[in-house]
């Protein structure tokens, strides 16, 4: 499983991300899952949300993302646009979804 690169809690783009798309939580509490953001900026985010990170963390920070996503944090069809564009699944060869396990 592959690490998030380290970002500062206090990062200024990190809570814009978060009150954005983390409405539902205060931008302090949304950080302490700094991958919830970025996948949230992922599946719903703008064109410029994604430039924004690219530019101040590296397309890495969303390929490990996508890569250590949790179940329901991307749509089918983000899921797909992510694996492709980030070079991560041939066509028709994109894994399946994550799921969640009860044990």
């Amino acid at each position: 499983m592959n690490h998030l690169p380290t970002i500062a809690l206090g990062d200024p783009l990190l809570l814009e991300l978060a009150r954005k798309h983390i409405w539902w939580k205060s931008p302090s509490e949304a950080l302490e899952f700094p991958s919830r953001v970025v996948a949230q900026a992922m599946d719903r985010g703008s064109f410029d949300d994604i430039n924004a990170i690219i530019e101040n963390y590296g397309e890495e920070l969303l390929r490990v993302t996508l890569q250590n996503a949790e179940a329901g944090q991307f749509s089918k069809r983000s899921w797909h646009y992510w694996h492709y564009r980030l070079g991560l699944a041939a066509s028709g060869r994109v894994p399946s979804l994550p799921v969640r396990v009860i044990p």
